[in-house]
């Protein structure tokens, strides 16, 4: 029989398109143990926005997260998506950084580690895939992954060749991850079958979202082009900007005699389990009804669910959502003007704010992120298409050449380390705190003495007890 498997995403990508990965552990541990007897191909948990997510807004440590998954989820591969070079981070990280991050990440207990890059420079892989190699155990699986979108310069030839450059690299099983749910149903269908046809048995994943309309359509074709895992979300937290739903495609796949491997008793008491929870953040505003509904101009747009919700959230704050549909017009001019990257994060997050920034300013480029700066000048890799001369001339001058090698080619050992524990003191405790540091120094620095506060506070309160 015919079997196409199933990543399950509330507890990563889902939450983080709906509503801006703010759900706290708390929230879903009481779930974990019937999720582990779901049959998931895997569960996708953490990496992406949820490590700055747990200690900017959620007081959590992101490694106590993770180790509390690993031991309520023992029996399922637990998931987690990496930047490549960038990590979780929104610059790159010298590769002894990339390095140790991936141990601690494996050894914390993540099993699937995708690994992506925001522009497709697959130079800013390479280290991140070596150091899964290095410390993988017998569950370990490296994903290669592509962000797929379209362009003038993206085509079905185009990602086939990237396809074959990702096996040749060593990568376990490859995923086309369209991001902003734009791939149609033709563009999966011929994109499947060469792929497959380039790849042959290594097994091909997609990720799609709802946010256009496309998703159930593009995934049904890509099960008949023969795609081996779909990710998909319980059905409560599915639809809109998040992935189509887990049970939907069950009971598709059920229809066309195709095994998905999964437990429908389990999988419907997991959507039970999240209804409640859900309800709670729409009644608090946290989960904007605008992220649960269909946009087709996001197919021109090419806006990520992630982008999409961050930019309600931020635009909300400053009282400015009257500006909303100027923004989104304003991405795609944008995205022409720096060579046409995947809107994929933290290309998303740069030019999603350099549009917001346009449009409030009521003048473009007149201020620009240091970011896309550092974008301009080579730092993130190579852009797919030549970027706009006015806005190279704007960054580097009449004369300036952005960089064209991998930004760590000149590698520094240590160093990040020593700064990182020097800082920290007697708030750090363990590897794990000064790598969190190293990503987010300003957001560790506050958790890590909110944490020792708490401590004190709760050893004051246990001697007064006595």
């Amino acid at each position: 029989m015919k079997k196409v498997q199933l990543t399950e995403t509330v507890l990563r990508d889902a939450q983080q398109s709906l509503m801006a990965t703010r759900l706290p552990y708390s929230d879903y541990e009481g779930i974990l143990s019937d999720m582990d007897k779901a049959g998931y191909y895997s569960v996708e948990c953490w990496g992406g926005a949820t490590f700055d997510s747990c200690l900017r807004y959620l007081g959590e440590d992101p490694w106590e997260r993770l180790r509390n998954l690993r031991k309520n989820l023992p029996n399922t591969r637990l998931q987690m998506l990496l930047r490549g070079q960038n990590l979780l981070g929104y610059k790159h990280y010298h590769d002894d950084v990339v390095e140790k991050f991936i141990e601690l990440s494996i050894k914390n207990g993540i099993d699937v580690i995708r690994i992506f890059d925001a522009l497709n420079d697959f130079r800013n892989i390479e280290t991140a895939l070596n150091a899964t190699m290095k410390y993988a155990n017998e569950k370990t699986i490296a994903s290669g992954c592509i962000s797929y979108t379209q362009s003038p310069v993206h085509t079905v030839e185009k990602y086939i060749e990237m396809c074959r450059e990702l096996k040749n690299m060593g990568f376990q099983t490859i995923c086309l991850k369209d991001m902003a749910g734009t791939m149609s149903p033709y563009e999966a269908e011929h994109l499947i079958k060469g792929i497959k046809d380039a790849i042959g048995d290594m097994t091909l994943i997609l990720h799609t979202h709802c946010t256009t309309g496309m998703a159930y359509m593009t995934l049904t074709k890509a099960i008949e082009s023969g795609i081996d895992v779909i990710d998909c979300a319980t059905s409560c937290f599915s639809g809109g900007t998040s992935q189509p739903s887990t049970e939907t495609m069950f009971y598709a796949l059920q229809q066309y005699g195709i095994d998905s491997g999964l437990n429908e008793e389990i999988i419907n008491k997991v959507n039970d389990f999240f209804k409640p929870v859900k309800q709670k953040y729409i009644d608090n505003g946290q989960l904007n009804p605008k992220s649960l509904g269909t946009d087709a101009q996001a197919l021109v747009y090419k806006v990520p669910g992630g982008m999409l919700s961050n930019m309600i959230a931020n635009l909300t704050d400053m009282h400015a959502m009257d500006k909303f549909e100027d923004a989104l017009a304003e991405i795609p001019k944008v995205r022409a003007d720096m060579g046409y990257p995947p809107l994929v994060t933290p290309l998303s997050q740069m030019v999603g704010n350099q549009a917001v920034t346009n449009v409030l300013i009521g003048e473009r480029y007149k201020n620009i992120s240091k970011e896309i700066k550092n974008y301009i000048k080579g730092e993130y890799g190579i852009a797919p298409a030549p970027i706009n001369p006015e806005l190279i001339e704007k960054v580097l001058g009449a004369d300036g050449k952005a960089v064209d090698c991998r930004i760590e080619d000149q590698k520094r050992t240590g160093e990040d380390f020593t700064a990182a524990k020097n800082a920290l003191g007697d708030l750090c405790r363990s590897e794990e705190d000064i790598m969190s540091y190293i990503c987010y120094p300003d957001q560790t620095l506050k958790f890590l003495k909110d944490r020792k506060a708490k401590e004190e506070n709760e050893a004051v309160y246990t001697i007064t007890e006595m």
